[in-house]
């Protein structure tokens, strides 16, 4: 079995394979889907008679405001428009808060820490590292965080200022957060603080491409627990667009909103409001957002099976792996600490992956286990041969042959 493996390797090595899967992006017939927005005639004003071409609007023009109010199901006094992503929009609210949070800026104390749920989307921890900003691993559950780690580690530390996480097609493992897993999250938090937050990149909202589990809107679930000044939710169209090209929107209120709103008006001065007024014209309500996802969904759902195909010929012995309903991602666990050797046996091959721990704070899988795959970008036939040599590549390490 050995030699055969062996065998399999050094033919695909002659091959000089040269294929990424390192990032989740569109591919680019999920990219022409949009094509239309570029060539939209739009007016020079807005619906309120706002200059779209000259400065203002910091908060976003009221047909975009109104539009991200449906997809977030919050109202419009809440929901702020922007521009390119929700991570932007996220990191905005971590420089917010990091500068001006009361009644103590999170700057002056002494050790401020953020929960982060793992395995979790790298440019998170990145951001917190940014600020100084120690990110504290809990575990995630089928149905969202674990509770009772989430729990324990507040009752250890009251520098933890909030919580950041993908609470749905959670990247890179996939868990749909139950609306029971929120609300005690929430209760959870505010009990422990009344200026914990919330904050939520909610950058899969509408990416589905499997039956998804229901989850109610994450802004009626804080209402119903009183707190949505501690909450930020944020969501964009730079997966439903164009990358970079997109508009993004955040749903808050309160103190949290006032933050945001401080720092936008002297960074921002005023978002791209031709690029959100295209999209309005473009999508006319959340229901042609949902219409248009469907054939995001028809294109990314045979990149997975293809996937799902590989991965299920590997043993059981050699790890498992998740399989999502929606987002970008697949998680494979290996049953053994191998995940960096993996992926360096992946790169000898030709083939980028994500690399080994970044789906953890610091880069440290503490159990070198966690191999994030991303199938969307390429074409069918390059993931089938990026999947032929991965699961060779598992193969090899998890029977530690040397090669």
């Amino acid at each position: 079995m050995h030699q055969e493996i062996i065998t399999k390797f050094n033919l695909l090595k002659e091959r000089q394979i040269s294929i990424d899967i390192t990032r989740g992006k569109p591919d680019s017939d999920q990219l022409d889907l949009s094509n239309e927005i570029v060539d939209i005639s739009i007016p020079s004003f807005s619906e309120e008679g706002v200059d779209l071409r000259n400065y203002g609007e910091p908060f976003g023009i009221k047909e975009a405001r109104r539009l991200g109010s449906e997809l977030l199901d919050a109202p419009i006094e809440n929901i702020l428009a922007g521009e390119q992503s929700s991570l932007l929009l996220t990191y905005q609210t971590v420089l917010s808060n990091f500068l001006f949070a009361e009644p103590i800026p999170w700057k002056d104390l002494k050790n401020p820490k953020f929960i982060c749920p793992v395995p979790g989307f790298d440019r998170h921890f990145m951001m917190l590292e940014d600020f100084g900003i120690d990110a504290v691993p809990i575990p995630l559950n089928d149905d969202g965080i674990d509770l009772v780690a989430f729990e324990e580690e507040l009752s250890k530390d009251d520098e933890i200022v909030g919580i950041l996480c993908v609470p749905k097609h959670s990247n890179p493992s996939g868990e749909v957060y139950s609306d029971e897993n929120l609300s005690k999250m929430f209760q959870i938090g505010s009990n422990f603080s009344d200026k914990f937050l919330f904050l939520f990149d909610h950058a899969y909202l509408v990416h589905d491409f499997l039956p998804t589990p229901e989850q109610k809107p994450l802004w009626q679930i804080a209402t119903e627990q009183k707190v949505q000044d501690q909450t930020v939710i944020t969501t964009s169209f730079s997966k439903i667009t164009f990358g970079g090209g997109g508009i993004s929107f955040m749903a808050t209120a309160g103190h949290s909103l006032e933050l945001i709103k401080k720092v936008r008006t002297t960074m921002i001065i005023c978002p791209d409001k031709l690029n959100q007024k295209r999209h309005t014209q473009f999508f006319k309500n959340a229901d042609s957002v949902k219409m248009h996802m469907k054939r995001h969904a028809d294109l990314i759902r045979p990149k997975f099976e293809i996937a799902y195909s590989y991965l299920e010929k590997l043993s059981a012995d050699c790890g498992s792996f998740s399989k999502p309903t929606g987002g970008y991602f697949i998680t494979y666990s290996t049953a053994k600490p191998i995940a960096t050797r993996v992926v360096e046996l992946c790169k000898e091959l030709g083939v980028l992956i994500t690399p080994a721990g970044s789906t953890f704070p610091k880069n440290h899988d503490p159990k070198d286990s966690v191999i994030r795959l991303a199938p969307t970008y390429v074409s069918k036939e390059e993931l089938e041969v990026a999947m032929e040599v991965f699961i060779t590549s598992v193969e090899i390490a998890h029977l530690d042959i040397n090669i």
